[in-house]
């Protein structure tokens, strides 16, 4: 859903109805619901919300709060509020940066690329890397990163829970995965750049803004 043009107390309304026929079909002991339609009036719901909590955090930059006091509030750094919700201005030109993330295939092919790296398929990993990358990103400098990891938490066991948190930053389609090790839980951020090629690699602590 993109975002709206309307106010935010006919979106606060608009997210009002559509909750309440949700919770009315829901709610009804005598015929079963519509599932298809319960399936489309929450992910119109889910849009709204969206859309209001967007306008919410403006109203609370607009009134002075801090990136600092939003991310308590919800439970994310600041950092990680600013990039889900900031409006940063492109240094080289003036103008809002672009969010929008145009490369629909970047979840799956950060898992590719990162378990290529884990399980040592180097080869096949390395295709998808820039020139920079390619040049800096040896085998030595592969196993220490990862016996730095595995000093850490362990071994490495597999994927773990969640999905990718897929965003733009700048230039860059950037993609956290969740990993699980034997101690503790990791991910591994990609960064694809315009060209969707690997512009960087790492494994992060799951709390790394």
């Amino acid at each position: 859903m993109t975002d709206s043009p309307m106010p935010l107390a006919d979106l606060a309304a608009r997210l009002t109805g559509q909750a309440s026929a949700l919770a009315g079909q829901l709610a009804n002991p005598v015929s079963q619901p519509a599932y298809l339609d319960l399936v489309r009036i929450a992910e119109e719901v889910d849009g709204l919300s969206e859309q209001v909590l967007k306008l919410c955090v403006q109203q609370c930059r607009d009134a002075g709060h801090t990136w600092q006091e939003i991310g308590d509030l919800l439970g994310v750094t600041r950092q990680a509020a600013f990039q889900r919700f900031g409006k940063p201005i492109d240094p080289r030109t003036g103008a809002p940066m672009d969010k929008t993330v145009r490369m629909t295939d970047a979840a799956a092919r950060a898992i590719e690329i990162a378990t290529a790296v884990l399980d040592g398929r180097m080869d096949e990993a390395r295709r998808s890397f820039n020139a920079e990358v390619l040049a800096a990103f040896t085998d030595e400098v592969r196993l220490n990163g990862l016996a730095t990891v595995a000093g850490l938490v362990g071994a490495y066991e597999g994927l773990g829970d969640g999905e990718p948190f897929v965003r733009r930053i700048g230039d860059h389609t950037v993609v956290d995965v969740p990993l699980r090790y034997e101690a503790g839980e990791m991910k591994a951020r990609v960064a694809f750049d315009a060209e969707e090629r690997v512009a960087g690699l790492f494994i992060l602590a799951p709390e790394t803004p």
